[in-house]
Formats: structure tokens, sequence, C-alpha cells
């Protein structure tokens, strides 16, 4: 990103205060929202906490839409994107998991993998290696980066939010609920088996990786 000199917008200069950061940052009070009416009683905002993440799942195309159509990719934009899939993913797991839908097992499962895979990548990134560029194996590539891999999980995802969503909605109005229970456990599960599938592999090419960088530079990584 280039900065303007003198308070004027220079050629290819994008503000950080922009349509796409903004549609960004919105995710933020839309997913305490969105908490909010998940811990209500009435099953009308349970039904509407359904639609209001679906809308904050769909936010997550709409700000890297909006930042290619109007030009506003940022650093900064590309550091609140991936926070705040990280917030969403983790606030969700955890939310399900205290009110009694998933094991407490899933985003203890998902905290460490994130905490593991998020320290390595950040090794690479300090010396200008992007994450994509970290993986040195075809199946390793294909699990981490093939894009079958990350729309897939991220399907997975969220159909696994809103299907236990609606569970608590149903619950509320007291209708029929087991069959959406039982498609939000297959769907939880399989989203942390991809969780671990697109995490393992950065892990165990992580030695490897970091040996290379080191007989480059001819000194060892201090942290």
């Amino acid at each position: 990103m280039t900065t303007a000199p003198e308070g004027r917008e220079a050629p290819g200069y994008v503000s950080i205060i922009n349509v796409a950061n903004g549609v960004t940052m919105l995710r933020f009070p839309l997913l305490v929202l969105v908490i909010w009416l998940l811990y209500q009683d009435s099953a009308a905002e349970r039904v509407a906490a359904v639609g209001l993440l679906g809308l904050l799942m769909l936010m997550d195309t709409l700000d890297g839409a909006v930042a290619r159509w109007r030009q506003e990719t940022t650093l900064l934009g590309s550091a609140l994107d991936i926070a705040t899939d990280r917030a969403v993913e983790i606030v969700m797991w955890v939310v399900y998991a205290h009110l009694g839908l998933i094991p407490i097992a899933v985003p203890l499962i998902v905290m460490i993998r994130g905490a593991l895979v998020d320290s390595i990548r950040d090794v690479g990134a300090q010396r200008g290696i992007s994450a994509h560029a970290m993986m040195r194996t075809r199946l390793g590539r294909w699990l981490v980066v093939s894009p079958v891999m990350r729309t897939g999980y991220a399907l997975v995802k969220i159909a696994a939010f809103l299907a236990l969503a609606l569970v608590l909605a149903l619950q509320s109005g007291g209708r029929p609920w087991t069959g959406v229970a039982e498609f939000a456990t297959w769907a939880t599960w399989l989203a942390v088996v991809l969780c671990l599938a697109r995490g393992i592999p950065v892990v165990v090419e992580a030695p490897a990786f970091i040996r290379s960088m080191e007989g480059g530079r001819g000194a060892g990584i201090r942290g």
C-alpha cells in the first residue's frame, strides 16, 4: 500500500478508511447481535439470529468482492479480514459449546489448531513468505491451498453454524428439531475433520521449511 504525500492521494494510494474495510468491521457488531439473540428464549429472536448469522457469513465474501470492485485492497484490510474470520469462527464454536449444542472439545480443537498454524505461518511471514508458499508437498498444497478444500471447509462451517442456530430456534418454538440436530452434529464434526486436515500438513511440513530458512540464512531462528 502506498502513502499519499502531504495529505494528498498519490497515484495508487488506497485509504485504510474505505467501504471494503467498513463492511469487514461491521461484522463485529453483527456478531455480538447474533450472540445476544441466540441467548434469548424467544423463538422469533432465535429465528432472527439464524438470518443475521447467514448475513454475517455472506459478508465474509462481500467485503472481498467490494475491495476488488472498488480497488480498495490494503494490508490493513487483509489483516482485518483474517482477524474477523478467526473471531467469528472461534466465538461461534464457543457459544454453541456453552449452549450445550456441541462438546467443548470442538472449540478447544479449533483454537489449538489455530494457535499452532498461525504461529508457524508468522515465522514465514516475517521473512516475506506467504502461507501458501510454505507448503512444499503436493498433498500439503492440495489440502491447505486448493480452492476445493478452502471452499469446502467454509461451506461446511456455514452449514454447521446455521444448523446449530436453527436447532435453538426450533427448540424454542416447540417444533421438531431432531433431524436438524443430527445434520448439525454431522456438519460440526466434518468441519472439525477438515479443520485438522488443513492444519496438520502445516505442522508436519514446518520442520523442513524452517530448516530450509535456517540453511539459507546461515543462522537459527530465535523466538
